[in-house]
């Protein structure tokens, strides 16, 4: 049966961190601002923050975050295979949303023959739905040893016959010989799909690249949409870890709120606290050193995709007594969900949900965790119960927790999803210096933020923040769209996106 000429473009990257993610953003937001129905799509993602879809179903928080920039609810055939990695050679794997288990990457790839007919549903359930689907790949189209088990690349653009643009990244230098390597390495019948060029995060003159832009668009054949600037004025949240490993030494430093979040060695979710880092008297920093919690004005132990695992870590190495005794200082401690497990008197796995082992937790919350089979998955609203405001935020969890020894909540959660519900959430101790809780998100409720930094900023003789939330996505994202109007060819890329193939 011939299929009807569905609009779709792909934006592939000569590798991983090249910024496709938000560039796909970006071009889903022109769309939309152009009066288009615009929805994103990743096959398959592999990422440590997920996000939780209103019907309670998770998926990958770089297609939520696209989403957004199209001003529509994210769903699970906007990712339907998300890899959350465990271990170092294997992953929790989540298929339309739920996990169907762990697997090592041998497993999976055998398991990925039964995955493909579910992305082929989800993503001509999006295209019948919306005008155009914009198309994010995963690493790279041309790793020869996988390309066999490609669910996500080429193999999407030969399903559509839909054209591709291919993003290099010339911050990290060598974008020319990157660029044209990933062409030599695709087929031909791939090779014509590949409408267009774009490099992105460029610093400096561009004038300096003109030779350069000219030799490759020769040497390609290729159209070049432009030159994307390397920016930093634009607030979106960062996927996964890869940007650890680009941030500058973490350090203490006079006069500001220095704030330490464990770097755990399966750190989940750490874009619970990427809006503390926009804070401007807060400095933030990941890291394991134990001079840094030692100096610390508030530390917090976030989610984990191995709770056991790096409880041990932390046991081990020493970091777990520094955060204890700096709670014994009166330091903020906090823990969210893995984290929030970890300052507990025990965290048991007898099932093997994630690492089977039952260790004693740091002690410092009246709290005892168990795992079941049974994930939880939730946008969930509640109340804190001490200041008496509503917060937003989501769960993601196989852990259950029960307060031991008269131990008192933090949060009354009365709705879960389109579920009204009454479950007390989170501890805190006697002193309050220490809570946690199972709601990722927390510190983007704005009331919240605002009460917890102002008790660190008494703590610290710093003036309070009386100032009312002036952050706004919807502002990041328009940012975003007129920065690439600027330096990319619009009118090529409707030409693309229209051209018939």
């Amino acid at each position: 049966m011939k299929r009807k000429f569905f609009k779709a473009i792909q934006i592939l990257g000569t590798g991983s961190g090249v910024g496709k993610s938000v560039l796909v953003a970006g071009i889903c937001r022109i769309l939309t601002q152009d009066g288009y129905k615009v929805a994103p799509f990743k096959a398959q993602n592999m990422a440590l923050n997920s996000a939780v879809t209103y019907d309670g179903l998770e998926i990958g928080r770089a297609q939520a975050m696209q989403a957004a920039a199209c001003g529509v609810q994210a769903t699970v055939e906007m990712n339907p295979v998300l890899l959350k990695p465990t271990s170092n050679v294997g992953s929790q794997v989540i298929v339309c949303g739920r996990p169907v288990g762990n697997m090592r990457a041998v497993e999976y790839y055998k398991y990925k023959t039964q995955v493909w007919g579910k992305v082929k549903q989800s993503l001509l359930s999006l295209l019948r739905e919306n005008d155009i689907v914009v198309i994010e790949g995963a690493g790279s189209p041309v790793e020869v040893n996988l390309k066999k088990y490609d669910i996500v690349n080429m193999r999407i653009a030969r399903f559509l016959k839909c054209p591709v643009l291919l993003v290099g990244d010339i911050d990290c230098g060598g974008v020319f010989a990157w660029l044209l390597g990933t062409l030599s390495l695709l087929s031909d019948q791939e090779r014509k799909l590949v409408k267009g060029l774009v490099i992105n995060k460029f610093r400096g003159d561009q004038k300096l690249l003109i030779n350069g832009l000219k030799f490759l668009e020769k040497k390609s054949g290729k159209k070049l949409l432009g030159v994307v600037p390397y920016y930093t004025d634009i607030n979106l949240p960062e996927e996964d870890s890869l940007f650890f490993n680009t941030r500058k030494k973490d350090k203490i430093k006079k006069g500001r709120i220095n704030i330490t979040v464990v770097k755990l060695p399966h750190i989940a979710n750490f874009t619970d606290f990427s809006v503390l880092e926009k804070e401007p008297q807060v400095n933030l920093c990941y890291t394991i050193e134990k001079k840094l919690f030692l100096k610390a004005d508030c530390i917090i132990l976030p989610g984990s995709k191995n709770t056991l695992f790096d409880l041990n870590f932390i046991n081990s190495n020493g970091i777990g007594d520094a955060v204890k005794k700096q709670a014994g200082n009166g330091c903020i401690v906090v823990g969210i969900c893995g984290g929030f497990q970890m300052l507990g008197r025990r965290v048991a796995d007898r099932l093997g949900v994630e690492n089977k082992a039952v260790l004693n937790g740091l002690g410092l919350l009246d709290i005892e965790s168990y795992f079941q089979k049974k994930k939880q998955v939730f946008q969930s609203r509640a109340k804190a119960i001490n200041a008496g405001y509503t917060v937003k935020g989501y769960e993601i969890h196989h852990g259950v927790s029960r307060r031991i020894n008269g131990a008192m909540p933090m949060f009354l959660i009365n709705k879960r999803g389109k579920t009204k519900t009454v479950i007390k959430d989170g501890a805190c101790n006697l002193g309050k210096n220490v809570w946690g809780t199972y709601l990722h998100g927390i510190f983007d409720n704005f009331c919240l933020r605002r009460d917890f930094l102002n008790t660190l900023r008494i703590k610290k003789g710093l003036a309070l923040d009386t100032q009312r939330d002036s952050f706004e996505q919807d502002k990041e994202f328009d940012k975003l769209a007129h920065l690439l109007r600027k330096n990319l060819n619009m009118q090529l890329l409707y030409q693309i996106i229209n051209e018939k193939n």
